[in-house]
C-alpha cells in the first residue's frame, strides 16, 4: 500500500469534498512504511518538522488555513534532504536512490499543497 495525497475543499454544505487529481500530477507520498521510517522519523522530526511526523501515528489533515506552513515544512525537508537520508536506518526504496525518492514524494506533497492553496482548500494525507 502507499500513502496517498489529496486536496480538499469545503463545499457550501461545510463538508470536504477531496479533489480529483489532476492528468500529469501525482499523489504518491510513498511506501505507507514511510509513516515511520522518513516523515515521522527521529531525523524529520529534529529538524522542526510538526505535520508530516504526525503520520507515524495517524492521517494527516492540513486545514486551508495550515497549508502556508506545511508549504514550509515541506521546503524545510528539501532543504534538509542530505541529512534525512543520512539519517536513515534502512533504506526507504530497494528500487531507487533515497535521495530521489523523498525528493519525489516532496514534490507530490507540495504540488498538492500548491493547489490547496490556490482553491482556498486544504490537504489530506492517507
Amino acid at each position: 500500500m502507499s500513502l496517498s495525497v489529496k486536496v480538499f475543499v469545503v463545499g457550501a454544505d461545510g463538508k470536504r469534498q477531496v479533489q480529483d487529481v489532476p492528468d500529469g500530477c501525482s499523489d504518491v507520498a510513498g511506501p505507507e512504511s514511510w509513516r515511520t521510517r522518513v516523515w515521522g522519523s527521529e531525523v524529520v522530526r529534529s529538524l522542526g518538522a510538526e505535520f508530516l511526523p504526525i503520520l507515524a501515528d495517524a492521517d494527516l489533515q492540513v486545514e486551508p488555513e495550515q497549508v502556508p506552513a506545511f508549504l514550509r515544512e515541506c521546503l524545510l525537508l528539501r532543504e534538509n534532504l542530505e541529512r534525512i537520508v543520512a539519517g536513515m536506518t534502512e533504506a526507504v526504496m530497494s528500487n531507487r536512490e533515497p535521495r530521489t525518492a523523498i525528493s519525489e514524494r516532496l514534490a507530490n506533497l507540495e504540488g498538492a499543497a500548491g493547489r490547496a492553496r490556490a482553491t482556498g482548500g486544504g490537504v489530506l494525507v492517507w
